[in-house]
């Protein structure tokens, strides 16, 4: 109890999203009992599909409730496993606040990214938001005059590399989705302000990559909107 206490103390959003995201697992299992894994299960769940945002423009919610849906017990762990250790750092890295956004922001591309690429997909799971984890420390390691914060990057920029080339080669995989979890991630990293190196990046490269990250959202979320089935 006392080392639970410790976690949610120490790195209260990743705990938090840890929680939300096992604890709703074990609701689908529930509801969706042996049928779990199945794509209309996920759908229900709040899964996305890029052609029913098209029908249906005003669900988007779907962009955000996929981060915490998963695809059977291996998916879980494996992503539980990375937001525990790689969500901690981030966490401590960004702070609070600025960890939530650069979750959620990156879970958000992903997620669009999936409905604009592979819109007969029915996606989910937290590596759209884990993949923008890990380009966002390759970003700040790249890019920051911090010792320690190149040595972490650069161990994440390989990391991140070799994650993507296997996706290329792993059948039932969203590689749309890591792509845009990282694209999401890395504009992430510039307009957000990190605890150890926060002069990085000057305020106009801030704007920039603000503005570039809601621009990307809009024209792919405008195409997904109007193209043709």
């Amino acid at each position: 109890m006392k080392n639970l206490q410790h976690i949610f103390k120490q790195n209260p959003i990743m705990a938090t999203f840890l929680t939300l995201t096992i604890g709703y697992f074990l609701v689908i299992q529930l509801m969706y009992w042996g049928q779990s894994t199945t794509a209309l299960a996920i759908f229900k769940a709040g899964g996305v599909n890029g052609n029913y945002l098209t029908h249906y423009p005003a669900e988007l919610w779907r962009l955000i409730s996929p981060i915490f849906i998963h695809i059977g017990w291996e998916h879980l762990i494996m992503n539980m496993v990375s937001l525990y250790f790689v969500g901690a750092m981030a966490e401590q890295w960004w702070g609070a606040w600025g960890f939530l956004t650069l979750y959620l922001l990156s879970g958000i591309m992903g997620n669009v990214f999936v409905a604009f690429f592979t819109p007969d997909a029915v996606s989910a799971g937290a590596s759209t938001s884990i993949f923008g984890l890990f380009a966002a420390i390759s970003v700040i390691g790249y890019f920051g005059s911090n010792p320690y914060l190149r040595q972490v990057g650069q161990n994440y920029q390989l990391l991140l590399g070799m994650n993507l080339i296997f996706n290329l080669f792993m059948p039932g995989i969203s590689l749309a989705g890591h792509i845009g979890g990282a694209v999401g991630g890395g504009l992430c990293a510039i307009f957000l302000t990190t605890r150890f190196d926060p002069f990085i990046f000057k305020p106009s490269q801030r704007m920039l990559a603000l503005v570039a990250y809601v621009a990307l959202l809009i024209l792919l979320l405008e195409i997904v909107f109007v193209r043709p089935l």
